[in-house]
């Protein structure tokens, strides 16, 4: 059932984004990276929920029109972080009241308390796998 929901708001949220050159997958990242921490690739893949490898595609592509930059942690040398540029920023602003509308969309057959539950269930699972993420590290 996740899925199909998944599936729904991915759609949603893909229509937000014709016309900026962007996949759903790329908004994630740029999403995950608008908090202005560097994140690494194996937190980010773990975050979006997709393989290693694809996400490496993602990010290269990021990198290639300039959205994102990767520096090396100064912390552990062996460690290369994401960062969102400068125009990666602006289109993330630009961008993220679209794909809060097509998200609302989504949820607009829900009123109030089912509603918040909702978002309330969908907030503890992604925190749930975030902390699992984090141990696993």
């Amino acid at each position: 059932m996740l899925g199909q929901v998944e599936r729904q708001v991915g759609k949603l949220v893909e229509k937000a984004l014709v016309g900026h050159g962007l996949t759903v997958d790329q908004w994630r990242v740029l999403d995950v990276l608008a908090d202005g921490e560097g994140h690494a690739q194996s937190e980010l893949a773990n975050t979006i929920v997709v393989p290693g490898p694809t996400l490496t595609k993602i990010v290269d592509k990021l990198v290639d029109i300039a959205l994102v930059y990767r520096v090396v942690d100064e912390r552990d040398r062996r460690r290369v972080l994401a960062f969102l540029s400068d125009k990666g920023g602006r289109v993330h602003t630009d961008l993220a009241a679209k794909v809060e509308l097509a998200e609302d969309e989504a949820m607009a057959s829900l009123q109030g308390a089912d509603r918040e539950a909702l978002i309330e269930f969908l907030t503890r699972l992604g925190q749930a796998d975030a902390n699992a993420a984090a141990g696993a590290s």
